[in-house]
């Protein structure tokens, strides 16, 4: 902005007739009006819809050039494995699906990060489902798409189509019956399509857990959710900063809904082994409280079944 207004200083000194000038300060409003509305498309500037609202990050640098390629993991599930639910759209969603003959009427989303559906996101899932007991469904939002290239992921995570994802959840939430506890859990990108799917659940969501995913900003929105919120969060995380945050927490309580917030002293992503910036300590501490928030929610009485739509 500043560069702008030094050029129309600079219009208005030149030693030029004023027909001339006219027409470039004109074009110099025009540029003034662009970058007004570039800046109205920040986070945490307005109530757009928060996966376009993290779909903007894609294109800062600093936060592709932050996300380091995964360190490879070979992972070999014990029990889980790839399934394909049909869509509304007429196409098909791959799911990694790990379940047990005990494990009916409890059921976790998983919301994968930037990567895509890669072996870490599989391995969380199994690891959920042996310490909850739940089917654990970790969706593809990326459609058999898998990268460790920070530029395809950002490319990727621009081209989801709200539509499509929106497709997939119904999908996993319709495979899992209208008679189980539902309850998502997600990363990144994953957190806040996470907080998404619990809002699509409606009186099936009994939990939802976010970390350092983009908040919805619509408190209208929030105020349907019917169960609690675990935010998990980074003090040094420069995107979903503790403003974002902080603003969260305000909608939150506006809209009359649970949520609670633990801040960590790390950085964006903490919680992901395959990041250099993998903080143990902490990513440890977040899945304790994320476990006991989750168990504590599955012990709540089954709801009445939602009536069927007409």
């Amino acid at each position: 902005m500043i560069g702008v207004l030094e050029m129309g200083f600079a219009i208005f000194t030149m030693k030029i007739p004023f027909i001339m000038r006219y027409p470039l300060f004109i074009i110099l409003l025009s540029l003034v009006s662009i970058q007004i509305s570039t800046a109205q498309i920040s986070c945490c500037s307005n109530k757009e819809m928060a996966s376009v609202s993290f779909k903007a990050f894609a294109e800062d640098v600093k936060f592709v050039a932050g996300h380091i390629p995964p360190i490879p993991l070979d992972f070999q599930p014990k029990v889980g494995k790839m399934v394909s639910l049909k869509t509304e759209d007429g196409k098909e969603a791959a799911v990694f699906e790990v379940k047990s003959g005990k494990s009916e009427g409890k059921v976790i989303l998983v919301f994968h990060e930037w990567w895509g559906l890669n072996d870490y996101i599989k391995r969380e899932a199994e690891q959920l489902h042996f310490e909850t007991g739940a089917t654990v469904l970790a969706l593809d939002l990326y459609d058999k798409q898998v990268t460790v290239d920070p530029e395809v992921a950002g490319k990727l995570m621009q081209s989801l189509k709200e539509e499509r994802v929106r497709n997939i959840i119904k999908a996993a939430l319709d495979y899992g019956g209208k008679s189980s506890r539902y309850q998502m859990i997600g990363w990144c990108m994953g957190g806040g399509w996470s907080l998404q799917a619990a809002l699509m659940a409606g009186s099936r969501n009994y939990g939802c857990v976010v970390y350092y995913g983009m908040p919805e900003k619509d408190t209208a929105k929030l105020s349907t959710l019917e169960a609690p919120v675990l935010g998990i969060y980074a003090k040094n995380d420069a995107w979903i900063s503790p403003a974002v945050v902080t603003q969260f927490q305000a909608d939150m309580k506006s809209a009359g809904k649970s949520l609670t917030v633990y801040n960590y002293d790390a950085d964006h992503a903490f919680a992901n082994p395959s990041n250099p910036k993998f903080d143990k300590v902490a990513a440890g501490n977040a899945h304790t409280k994320a476990l006991d928030f989750i168990k504590k929610n599955f012990e709540e009485k089954l709801r009445p079944a939602p009536a069927p739509e007409k």
